[in-house]
């Protein structure tokens, strides 16, 4: 038996689109000469689809996709996913579901049992979970049919009390299928693989997975689909950040070594970059923008993001305008024309200095003679904010927004000024990250101009400013933060790790003051195991310091 398995970029809502895609995979399927072509896990409406699974008419949408689908697969059977109605009232009206089509026809159901609810998950919100399991059978195999998270039960720390598997295992399936749609984060490939593995040597059975690819407002997904023999070798490793079908013969798999190509595994600065890419290029596509604008500083935060987005977009649909103040130095402004001269994009220069100027003499009796401080600084921020969403409004460019994760985290920034946009390119990224991506976008050539990378960051606002006025230096700071934010630990735990305490408890509290801020950024590409957004909900008004 020939198993196509077809790694594609859907699009949430967008029937007509993922239907031409399917049908078009199927046929490519058919002439590679697969028996099966396996698409991932909710591909015909998109994942994750959230509350449009509420409209009636969206499951009648999929279920009409279906049909049209099913009329292609004649010599050739396919697996899809997709939400579909559960006929017995009680429970959730939906289950998250997999059609086997053969013939023309649906043939088998499988329904999804466990629903995960954590991180970027929400999926008990929607659909009932599966408490009956069956094999499919097709051209004399038994096939253990399961939806992403049903093989992810496995490991020391069960999360939940069933495992389908351990029910499908009685009918003596011949292999496993699997059809997902798992988020990236830059730690998660390894996860992936091993699970994967312990369930082919549990079960001692091969898997064949396939994850979809593309991004999904801040949600990215990475594809590197799966291939493992029954002892739990992986026997291949399709593409990360891009579509791929490959076919793979059931018996090559058991018994060929070396048969298939694996994809190259790449460092985690380099799934950084990819997947930022990704993100940037499928928001415009996916929203139906082409051109972007971006305040450029002469900072490494903005640099970063006009690289990238010139990476995504081209060049030539960039705008970076460069907002001088009183207070930015020569170099600043000299830096950011190095990098447009470097990268080809589009560029305005509009100084800032008047229009602060005019605000302090509109609020001068108001303020009553009090010294600059903050609120001017803000201001500051606030006049490029508005400088950035005119020219977005003119001449319809998509507003990228520049912030870091080590900003966002300890709320360095400034609500309506520095932190607006449609989109948050690094907010998952930290400082000392950061720096990295720039040095990996510089490895063939200077981009970046390496007066960028190796000057103290400022926010440029007062006279002299430095980050590290406000802020610990980075390298100490984003370690602090990660123990926190990714490893949910406590000021506690981090102190025992040989950390100031007055320093750990002082960044603790500015990142719970700071929720506020966060509630009202942009969405921020996720690339991390925890990012700021719906994977990390915390209250505003909460008293409780870690």
């Amino acid at each position: 038996m020939k198993i196509a398995l077809a790694q594609l970029n859907y699009h949430i809502g967008n029937f007509e689109a993922n239907t031409k895609k399917i049908t078009e995979h199927i046929q490519l399927a058919k002439d590679k000469g697969a028996d099966l072509v396996v698409f991932a896990e909710l591909a015909i409406c998109g994942y994750p689809p959230r509350d449009f699974l509420e409209f009636d008419e969206f499951i009648v949408l999929c279920e009409n996709a279906v049909q049209e689908i099913a009329k292609h697969c004649t010599d050739i059977a396919c697996i899809v996913g997709l939400p579909i109605k559960n006929e017995v009232l009680q429970g959730k009206d939906l289950f998250n579901a997999a059609y086997f089509i053969e013939g023309g026809q649906v043939k088998g159901v499988v329904r999804k049992a466990l629903l995960p609810t954590y991180d970027v998950f929400d999926e008990y919100r929607y659909f009932e979970p599966a408490t009956q399991f069956g094999c499919i059978d097709f051209k004399g195999k038994k096939i253990a049919l399961t939806i992403c998270e049903d093989l992810w039960n496995i490991n020391d720390n069960p999360l939940y009390v069933s495992n389908p598997m351990d029910e499908l295992i009685k009918e003596k399936p011949d292999l496993m299928i699997n059809i997902a749609a798992s988020p990236f984060s830059y730690t998660h490939d390894d996860e992936r693989i091993k699970v994967l593995a312990d369930n082919a040597k549990k079960y001692h059975l091969p898997v064949f997975y396939v994850n979809q690819v593309g991004a999904q407002t801040e949600i990215i997904f990475d594809g590197g689909s799966l291939v493992f023999d029954a002892d739990g070798a992986m026997k291949a490793e399709m593409k990360y950040f891009e579509e791929d079908l490959q076919v793979f013969d059931l018996e090559e798999v058991e018994h060929v070594r070396n048969k298939y190509p694996q994809a190259e595994r790449l460092s985690d600065i380099e799934q950084i970059h990819d997947a930022l890419i990704l993100g940037i290029k499928d928001y415009f596509r996916k929203s139906g923008f082409s051109k972007a604008v971006l305040g450029l500083s002469g900072g490494i935060d903005s640099a970063v993001v006009c690289a990238l987005a010139c990476r995504a977009l081209g060049a030539e649909n960039v705008m970076a305008v460069l907002m001088p103040s009183k207070f930015s130095s020569d170099h600043s402004v000299q830096d950011a024309l190095d990098l447009v001269n470097n990268i080809g994009c589009m560029h305005e220069i509009i100084p800032i200095k008047e229009v602060a100027e005019a605000f302090d003499q509109i609020l001068a009796p108001a303020f009553k003679g009090l010294p600059f401080n903050l609120a001017e600084e803000n201001i500051q921020a606030r006049i490029r904010g508005i400088i950035n969403m005119a020219m977005s409004n003119k001449f319809g460019y998509i507003l990228l927004n520049t912030s870091n994760k080590s900003e966002c985290a300890v709320g360095y920034g400034t609500l309506y000024g520095d932190m607006c946009g449609a989109i948050g390119v690094i907010g998952d990224v930290y400082k000392m990250q950061v720096f990295q991506l720039a040095r990996y976008i510089n490895k063939e050539r200077e981009i970046i101009p390496l007066n960028t990378i190796v000057k103290p960051p400022s926010a440029e606002l007062r006279p002299d400013q430095k980050d590290s006025d406000s802020l610990p230096e980075y390298e100490i700071l984003d370690k602090i933060l990660y123990q926190h934010i990714e490893k949910k630990q406590g000021s506690k735990a981090i102190i025992a790790q040989g950390f100031d305490a007055a320093l750990v408890q002082r960044i603790l509290k500015m990142v719970n003051i700071a929720e506020f801020k966060r509630y009202q950024t942009p969405p921020i590409l996720r690339v991390s195991p925890k990012a700021f957004g719906m994977g990390r909900r915390m209250p505003i008004v909460g008293k409780y310091m870690a």
